[in-house]
């Protein structure tokens, strides 16, 4: 099957440069078959990055993809702690540049307002928005997402396309959380491979809103496409899942930049 993961990143990677190791992933991406990936954020992390932060993991990225354009898109990495920066960036990095998708972590919680300009302005640009989302029992971070949360914004942004990473890690209460909300995707990517995940999405949400991610290297390929390959659900639900549902949320802002999904 054609396979487009939404969900990797550069670091914990061998490699000195962002080439180098986006390079790695994809050797390891075509182990799996896997011919297209999204990358965000840089070589190492913060919580809470500054605008200087965000720059240059935006720009590690960027200089990532532009040695692979055939297989890698990036996303954006932004903070709603810094909302005049992230614009600047929004606009630098996909209005004026390679990037299709915005990239939101652990900064600020997703149903502040403070991500009210930051999403508008990826609306405009019909860039897709990828919140990190997560219920710890344990608790979550200061400024983590819940799905609920993310249910907020979208509620306030209709025409957004929002995608709840790691289907909000307690799989069970995001998939509910986010079932109201037709434009939220979730993104299977970054939980272990616990049976009935994809089953219950596809139930509860249609095989249309289900997207395949992997949090590479974070997770492996493998155990992620684990989630989809052993699913019992039709091989036409398992392709949207793997490509066409991410070609299908990508393609206008391919469009505008003069791509097309099949290139």
């Amino acid at each position: 099957m054609e396979i487009w993961d939404v969900h990797c990143h550069l670091a914990s990677l061998p490699g000195n440069t962002p080439d180098a190791r986006l390079a790695r992933l994809l050797e390891f991406a075509d182990r799996m078959g896997v011919e297209r990936v999204c990358v965000f954020m840089g070589l190492t992390w913060s919580y809470d990055p500054s605008p200087a932060d965000l720059r240059q993991q935006n720009d590690e990225v960027l200089a990532a993809i532009a040695h692979y354009p055939d297989r890698a898109f990036g996303f954006v990495y932004l903070s709603p702690k810094h909302v005049r920066e992230s614009l600047d960036e929004l606009n630098r990095c996909v209005a004026d540049g390679p990037m299709v998708g915005v990239k939101l972590w652990v900064a600020v919680r997703a149903d502040a307002l403070e991500l009210d300009p930051i999403v508008e302005r990826a609306t405009e640009l019909k860039a897709v928005v990828l919140q990190h989302a997560w219920m710890k029992v344990t608790g979550n971070l200061p400024g983590e997402s819940t799905p609920i949360q993310l249910a907020t914004l979208a509620a306030r942004h209709p025409n957004a396309k929002l995608i709840c990473g790691h289907t909000g890690g307690d799989w069970e209460q995001g998939i509910r959380a986010v079932r109201a909300h037709a434009n939220i995707s979730v993104d299977l990517g970054g939980g272990d491979p616990a049976a009935g995940i994809t089953e219950m999405a596809v139930r509860e949400l249609g095989p249309e809103r289900i997207v395949f991610g992997s949090d590479a290297p974070g997770r492996s390929f493998a155990s992620q496409l684990a989630k989809v390959y052993g699913a019992a659900i039709p091989d036409d639900a398992k392709q949207l899942i793997f490509a066409t549902n991410l070609k299908r949320l990508l393609k206008p802002i391919l469009t505008d930049k003069g791509l097309s999904v099949d290139n």
